[in-house]
Protein backbone atom coordinates (compact mmCIF):
# COMPACT_ATOMS: atom_id res chain seq x y z
CA UNK A 1 0.00 0.00 0.00
CA UNK A 2 1.10 3.02 -0.93
CA UNK A 3 0.57 5.90 1.12
CA UNK A 4 1.38 9.61 0.08
CA UNK A 5 0.45 12.89 1.23
CA UNK A 6 0.20 14.84 -1.94
CA UNK A 7 -2.64 14.05 -4.09
CA UNK A 8 -0.61 12.54 -7.07
CA UNK A 9 2.12 9.79 -7.24
CA UNK A 10 4.75 10.43 -9.29
CA UNK A 11 5.45 7.94 -12.33
CA UNK A 12 2.10 6.51 -11.82
CA UNK A 13 -1.34 7.25 -13.24
CA UNK A 14 -4.32 6.98 -10.56
CA UNK A 15 -7.01 5.20 -12.35
CA UNK A 16 -10.03 5.05 -10.32
CA UNK A 17 -10.59 7.41 -7.02
CA UNK A 18 -12.75 4.87 -4.49
CA UNK A 19 -13.46 7.45 -1.57
CA UNK A 20 -12.18 8.62 1.27
CA UNK A 21 -10.47 5.83 3.78
CA UNK A 22 -9.93 7.00 7.74
CA UNK A 23 -9.12 5.47 10.99
CA UNK A 24 -9.03 6.42 14.52
CA UNK A 25 -8.49 5.82 18.12
CA UNK A 26 -8.68 6.89 21.69
CA UNK A 27 -5.65 6.15 23.80
CA UNK A 28 -4.84 6.57 27.05
CA UNK A 29 -2.05 6.21 29.24
CA UNK A 30 -1.83 4.57 32.74
CA UNK A 31 -2.84 6.38 35.74
CA UNK A 32 0.88 6.00 36.77
CA UNK A 33 1.97 7.50 33.40
CA UNK A 34 -0.55 10.41 33.93
CA UNK A 35 0.47 11.46 37.75
CA UNK A 36 4.08 11.59 36.17
CA UNK A 37 3.67 13.77 33.32
CA UNK A 38 1.45 15.52 35.25
CA UNK A 39 4.80 16.68 37.49
CA UNK A 40 6.41 16.94 34.47
CA UNK A 41 4.47 19.95 33.63
CA UNK A 42 5.44 21.89 36.54
CA UNK A 43 9.67 21.27 35.83
CA UNK A 44 9.11 21.26 31.80
CA UNK A 45 10.20 19.41 29.24
CA UNK A 46 9.26 16.87 27.18
CA UNK A 47 6.36 14.20 28.06
CA UNK A 48 8.09 11.40 26.69
CA UNK A 49 4.98 9.13 27.96
CA UNK A 50 2.37 11.43 25.94
CA UNK A 51 4.89 11.04 22.97
CA UNK A 52 4.83 7.51 23.59
CA UNK A 53 0.83 7.62 23.18
CA UNK A 54 0.51 9.74 20.70
CA UNK A 55 3.56 7.72 18.16
CA UNK A 56 1.35 3.94 19.09
CA UNK A 57 -2.00 5.99 18.42
CA UNK A 58 -0.55 7.12 14.80
CA UNK A 59 0.50 4.04 14.06
CA UNK A 60 -3.18 2.05 14.88
CA UNK A 61 -5.36 4.94 12.96
CA UNK A 62 -2.57 4.62 10.01
CA UNK A 63 -3.35 0.56 9.79
CA UNK A 64 -6.73 0.99 10.58
CA UNK A 65 -7.12 3.44 7.48
CA UNK A 66 -4.94 0.72 5.32
CA UNK A 67 -7.44 -1.81 6.75
CA UNK A 68 -10.68 -0.08 5.44
CA UNK A 69 -8.68 0.73 1.78
CA UNK A 70 -7.58 -2.99 1.22
CA UNK A 71 -10.82 -3.72 1.98
CA UNK A 72 -11.75 -1.33 -0.84
CA UNK A 73 -9.50 -2.94 -3.09
CA UNK A 74 -6.91 0.02 -2.96
CA UNK A 75 -3.65 0.31 -4.19
CA UNK A 76 -2.94 3.79 -2.53
CA UNK A 77 -3.97 6.45 -0.56
CA UNK A 78 -3.12 9.83 -1.67
CA UNK A 79 -3.76 12.51 0.32
CA UNK A 80 -3.03 11.80 3.79
CA UNK A 81 -3.43 13.33 6.64
CA UNK A 82 -3.60 13.09 10.44
CA UNK A 83 -5.37 15.03 13.06
CA UNK A 84 -5.53 14.76 16.55
CA UNK A 85 -7.55 16.21 19.69
CA UNK A 86 -7.73 16.13 23.22
CA UNK A 87 -10.79 14.17 24.35
CA UNK A 88 -10.37 14.42 28.15
CA UNK A 89 -7.56 14.86 30.69
CA UNK A 90 -4.83 11.81 29.45
CA UNK A 91 -6.84 10.47 26.51
CA UNK A 92 -6.39 12.09 22.83
CA UNK A 93 -8.23 10.95 19.72
CA UNK A 94 -5.66 10.16 16.37
CA UNK A 95 -7.57 10.44 12.92
CA UNK A 96 -5.63 9.54 9.88
CA UNK A 97 -7.54 9.73 6.83
CA UNK A 98 -7.05 10.36 3.12
CA UNK A 99 -8.44 9.07 -0.54
CA UNK A 100 -8.34 5.66 -1.39
CA UNK A 101 -7.25 5.05 -5.12
CA UNK A 102 -6.11 2.37 -7.95
CA UNK A 103 -3.11 3.42 -10.35
CA UNK A 104 -2.24 1.85 -12.97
Amino acid sequence: MILITTDNIPGKEITEVLGIVKGQVVQSKHIGRDFMAGLKTIVGGEISGYTEMLDEARKIATQRMIDEANSMGADAIIGVRFGSSSVMEGASEMLAYGTAVKIK
